[in-house]
């Protein structure tokens, strides 16, 4: 979903684009890695890749492992040795959620699952390599072709499906174009470091997600039933509260992404659209 809207970006901003498929790249294994970028040899390198079934990884850790941490490291291995910039995605759930408000760079990380424990892996891993490594943590993010819950709500809301929605957890919904958009921003930047980039705006739970799709197209709020997050009785322990914030964007020039409202309501527009 995020590779596809950044290969968008960036080829409508006139950038030369090559994206690579699982098959085509291995990410997990080093030989691959050199292999595919050598011949390409970018100016940058934008990670999209990642093992994010969180419930999954708890029963298969060998997995994100070799997605979230190896693979990562190898990334930036490889792009070290080309001097590439290179840009990865990161997570929300790298933080425990006991905090109130939102998460700053300035919080230490504490992931209470192994997707968590992973990405968090990857983010160390990567930076200790190349110390160029610009790390993008995000969250909530949804879009076209999206196949998690912020994604499908729309569609199904939109088919009069009564949906289950979980009402006492928080984030900071985050449509995937933007994300692209501040992705490729960041790589032209050039300035490593970790970055918190979601759209703006208090941030929501699942439900108040949900019922906004509902107030942006006209669709009964009453499809939506509030549960809550221990009801779903899911394998993976998850962050009350993954709100992120950024405290070193806008003194380093970059504006805020729109609110998440406004975001959605184009989302819901292009998708109208789409659809005929």
């Amino acid at each position: 979903m995020v590779a596809r809207a950044a290969i968008a970006h960036c080829r409508a901003m006139g950038d030369e684009t090559i994206a690579f498929t699982r098959a085509e790249m291995d990410i997990s294994d080093v030989a691959s890695v050199s292999r595919c970028l050598a011949e390409v040899k970018p100016d940058a390198v934008l990670n999209c890749a990642a093992y994010t079934n969180v419930d999954g990884a708890e029963s298969d850790p060998g997995a994100p492992e070799l997605a979230n941490a190896i693979g990562v490291e190898n990334l930036a291995a490889a792009c070290r040795k080309l001097g590439s910039r290179f840009v990865t995605i990161s997570t929300d759930f790298v933080f425990d959620g006991g905090k109130t408000g939102f998460y700053t760079q300035r919080d230490t990380p504490n992931p209470l699952g192994v997707y968590g424990k992973t990405k968090l892996d990857g983010e160390i891993r990567a930076r200790n390599v190349y110390a160029r490594t610009i790390i993008v943590r995000s969250g909530w993010i949804y879009g076209s072709d999206g196949t998690n819950f912020l994604s499908v709500v729309p569609q199904l809301l939109a088919k009069s499906d009564q949906i289950r929605a979980i009402s006492d957890t928080y984030g900071t919904p985050t449509f995937a174009g933007d994300l692209a958009a501040r992705l490729r921003e960041l790589a032209e930047l050039d300035l490593p470091g970790i970055y918190h980039v979601t759209n703006t705006g208090e941030g929501t739970t699942y439900a108040g997600f949900a019922r906004k799709v509902c107030e942006l197209s006209g669709i009964d709020g009453n499809l939506v039933q509030d549960i809550s997050d221990r009801e779903l009785n899911r394998p993976a322990p998850r962050p009350v509260n993954s709100k992120l914030a950024c405290v070193i964007s806008e003194p380093l020039g970059l504006a805020p992404l729109p609110q998440w409202e406004k975001a959605l309501k184009g989302f819901l527009a292009s998708e109208r659209s789409l659809a005929g």
